[in-house]
């Protein structure tokens, strides 16, 4: 388990999708600031959306391994 949670590779996609969250925060709170509204409800269905489809990714990803050995 310790191997799992250390090993970069495998989590690589969620910490760049963190990544992606924390940018479309920062340009949402940025176009505020300049006083351009973006629907929050963009906002919340691409993270939703993405977190959906990572979801799903990573339950492949678990039965490829449990096939495979």
């Amino acid at each position: 388990m310790l191997e799992l949670l250390t090993d970069p590779g495998a989590w690589a996609s969620l910490v760049t999708l963190a990544l992606a969250f924390l940018l479309l925060i920062g340009v949402a709170l940025i176009a505020d600031g300049f006083e351009f509204h973006i629907p929050r409800g963009y906002l919340y269905f691409g993270v939703a959306f993405t977190t959906l489809i990572e979801i799903l990714n990573l339950i492949a990803r678990k039965r490829r391994t449990r096939n495979a050995a």
